[in-house]
């Protein structure tokens, strides 16, 4: 009867509402990012519940268009803008390929006028295909079988038109890298040696969410190969996929195979993110934009159904004037600027902070133990789940007083969902509404005709809102219940920033320099921190987002250097000025 009452309700006060637009430029985006992922097609990954998941990802840039592809998507998408996605259907695997992974952990590479990928494989058997229209979804076989094979392969052509290969996966061996021939694609000598981890130094390799190498021995993965000022960057991920703390790592040498030629590993990540909404950065690869900006897109957890339930998100990166490699994570799951509107020394974002942070959640009905507060506390891992899919059901909101909405985020979680493997032709329906009162509302965004798949929908307003209440109505649902791990709201909430943080405290432990134990003096109104370090005061790239403590367990760092801690507090308002750099030998 409630719900009969409330569609009525809706209909009448909406006739009286005007709906404000979303952007028809829109300037941002958020991760992860907004693809349609498709479901497990693993049978026995979905014991806990049917998912979707992806990993693993390359984006190139391929004459000026963005070319995605990622773990067993069957098929992969392309771009003109990084924020509209195409997906083209494909499979990849040929009648004589007897598994499952059709493209696990794809190596893309871009060789003269043509894109080539392949797919991880143990065997002599995979096809290495080849297009010279990928938009218009045309492959054609350059190698039948490239018998040289290799787990997480990635390709690279140097300058002097030399075509590289590298591949590896594995907690005792290290990544390699040979050169293929450019019309045969066979290995010209053999694999050597590219980079094996060294968890004994560096405290970020160290297997486990709290980095302590219990259960097994990281792992080294996901190669990938950045060439800059004449200088090889070899990436890699490490130490296991199914964690908060999983990266991208980066070794530097003078030419493409490392085996005759001294490397520099960079002693932190290259890409981490190991705190907020999204977490994780590793496995991925490095592309430019038009503009030559560089980017770096990388696999990110949720991995709550499964080990290998996961997403993907995109990261600013570049190079300082030292060629030291960086990328941005810090609110790196808040809206960024798309390359269109990204400047080199600028922000990375327009800076909207998110404005319902714990604030007071109402449902139309909640299934079990699935509380509505899940869907505001910034863990994807945490969701609310109404008792249907029914068209009617609802999430509200209160963002304590009038604030300042320009965008909206909306994360899907999988509830009872029904599929397995890549389905196209679903999508999801809802409207959001927004009022002042709690009594008279406004539609903000109307998705009721919507026909496309949108399980991390990013909705940025044409104009910014002042409201206080924001509700989401269910309409339709691919599969499974209404449920969200994240309805974030971004914007300001009109209020004060928070003060600057007092007395960062940074106690190194003698018996083990890889770690310590950080505390602050809490900032009254504040509800996060982002703690930013580095091996020099001028470069702490690597940023770890804290909500709610005081305190942070660190067990990342470089046993043979000197390190340099600063931080900042956040509310919904902005971000405080950050504390002086501080030294820690």
């Amino acid at each position: 009867m409630a719900k009969h009452l409330f569609k009525i309700f809706l209909s009448v006060s909406l006739l009286f509402s005007a709906a404000c637009t979303v952007s028809a430029q829109q300037k941002t985006y958020c991760n992860p990012i907004n693809v349609d992922y498709g479901y497990t097609p693993f049978e026995s990954f979905t014991e806990w519940g049917k998912h979707r998941a992806t990993a693993d990802p390359v984006i190139v840039n391929y004459k000026g268009d963005f070319f995605l592809f990622s773990t067993n998507q069957w098929g992969y998408w392309h771009s003109a803008d990084m924020l509209n996605w195409k997906f083209h259907e494909r499979k990849f695997l040929r009648p004589w390929n007897k598994t499952k992974d059709e493209l696990c952990a794809p190596g893309v590479g871009i060789i003269g006028d043509t894109m080539v990928v392949f797919g991880s494989t143990y065997t002599k058997n995979f096809t290495l295909w080849g297009s010279t229209d990928p938009k218009g979804n045309k492959w054609f076989p350059l190698v039948d079988s490239l018998e040289i094979g290799g787990w997480d392969p990635a390709f690279f052509t140097d300058d002097d038109g030399k075509f590289y290969m590298y591949n590896g996966s594995s907690n005792n061996y290290p990544m390699y890298g040979v050169e293929l021939d450019r019309k045969t694609f066979k290995p010209k000598g053999t694999r050597t040696p590219m980079y094996l981890l060294e968890s004994w130094r560096y405290g970020w390799q160290r297997f486990g969410e709290h980095m302590d190498n219990t259960f097994l021995d990281p792992f080294a993965e996901g190669a990938w190969m950045t060439k800059h000022n004449g200088k090889y960057y070899f990436q890699y991920g490490a130490p296991g996929t199914e964690f908060s703390g999983y990266s991208d790592g980066v070794v530097v040498g003078t030419k493409p195979l490392f085996y005759d030629t001294p490397t520099t590993p960079q002693s932190d990540p290259l890409s981490y993110k190991g705190g907020g909404f999204s977490r994780g950065a590793g496995h991925g690869a490095t592309f430019q934009d038009n503009n030559k900006n560089y980017w770096h897109i990388s696999t990110s957890i949720i991995c709550v159904k499964n080990t290998w339930e996961r997403r993907m998100g995109i990261w600013p990166t570049g190079f300082d004037k030292d060629d030291v490699m960086w990328t941005n994570t810090a609110f790196g799951d808040y809206p960024l600027y798309l390359p269109s509107e990204r400047k080199e020394d600028g922000p990375a974002g327009p800076g909207w902070m998110l404005i319902n942070y714990k604030k007071p959640v109402t449902v139309s009905s909640t299934l079990g133990g699935f509380n509505a507060n899940n869907a505001v506390d910034e863990s994807i891992k945490t969701y609310w789940s109404a008792k249907t899919a029914d068209n009617g059901e609802w999430i509200q909101t209160d963002l304590g007083s009038l604030a300042t909405v320009n965008a909206i985020q909306i994360n899907y979680a999988d509830q009872d969902a029904e599929f397995l493997g890549k389905q196209t032709g679903i999508y999801h329906q809802y409207k959001i509404l927004s009022s002042t009162d709690g009594k008279k509302w406004t539609v903000l965004v109307d998705k009721s005709q919507n026909k496309t798949d949108v399980p991390h929908d990013y909705i940025e307003l044409q104009k910014p809102v002042k409201t206080r209440f924001i509700k989401m109505v269910n309409i339709h649902m691919p599969t499974g219940k209404f449920a969200i791990s994240g309805l974030r709201v971004f914007g300001n909430g009109n209020g004060e920033k928070p003060t600057k943080v007092k007395n960062l405290i940074v106690l190194r432990t003698e018996k083990d320099r890889r770690s310590a134990y950080i505390k602050w003096e809490p900032v009254d109104n504040a509800f996060a921190y982002n703690l930013y370090y580095g091996t020099a005061p001028d470069k702490l790239y690597n940023c770890i987002m804290i909500h709610d403590f005081n305190e942070y367990w660190f067990k990342a760092m470089d046993s043979q250097k000197a390190y340099y801690f600063a931080i900042e507090a956040i509310n919904e308002n902005g971000v405080s000025a950050k504390t002086e750099v501080k030294k820690v030998d």
